[in-house]
């Protein structure tokens, strides 16, 4: 597939208006890389995706896969390449991606970023920082961009509730943002989403750079 620039807005440079996401998780550092990596375990707890499916794997390291993402009258078919790496510095790790689907019903199309897993004493810093090429074009993305935004904070949520309870994420399905009455049910504004000062891909695993195109 010929490579398209990552561009979140017309006229601005890639990554400008990149999403960023960041939660603290009180768990084994294990047990997040876990839920993480584990393609049949990631789309549970996140709502961008539907399936992920191992195709192949990287000369250099890492897989391909294939995804989808059902809009209930019709499901969103892409494809992308990962890599994960637990060998940083600072007992840390990071797994870069890249995607594209040339589904015009996308509202994501080509697009990259990367997750941080950051020990500290009070557990895993959980970051993801990614930007994509808007599907239906710059005006729409204003109203888009922020609704997935959102998707992947309350996602990040339900993620930490089942790394340290062990409540699975189907305990939580997305209709249950009305329930007010449950301070223990998922919410994006625990997490962080302001990017730092110097932009989403300041602090980019060399590996992002390095992966091929899906």
């Amino acid at each position: 597939m010929p490579r398209r620039p990552t561009r979140s807005h017309a006229g601005s440079e890639p990554g400008a208006r990149g999403i960023y996401v960041e939660v603290l998780v009180r768990a084994e550092f294990d047990e997040l890389w876990r839920l993480t990596q584990d393609p049949a375990l990631h789309p549970r707890w996140d709502l961008r995706f539907s399936s992920i499916v191992p195709q192949s794997s990287l000369p250099g390291g890492g897989r391909r896969f294939s995804y989808t993402r059902s809009l209930g009258m019709h499901t969103i078919e892409g494809t992308g390449v990962s890599l994960g790496e637990r060998s940083n510095a600072d007992g840390g790790a990071t797994s870069a991606l890249r995607f594209d689907t040339d589904d015009r019903w996308s509202p994501l199309r080509a697009g990259r970023g990367y997750w941080r897993y950051v020990p500290t004493p009070e557990g895993v810093r959980f970051i993801t920082r990614y930007d994509y090429e808007p599907g239906f074009g710059p005006t729409a993305d204003r109203v888009i961009r922020p609704f997935v935004r959102w998707m992947t904070a309350w996602s990040f949520d339900r993620l930490r509730i089942w790394a340290e309870t062990g409540v699975e994420p189907e305990r939580w399905p997305v209709t249950s943002v009305i329930m007010f009455w449950r301070r223990d049910r998922p919410s994006a504004r625990r997490c962080r989403m302001t990017p730092p000062p110097r932009g989403v891909f300041a602090h980019q695993p060399a590996s992002l750079a390095d992966l091929e195109e899906p």
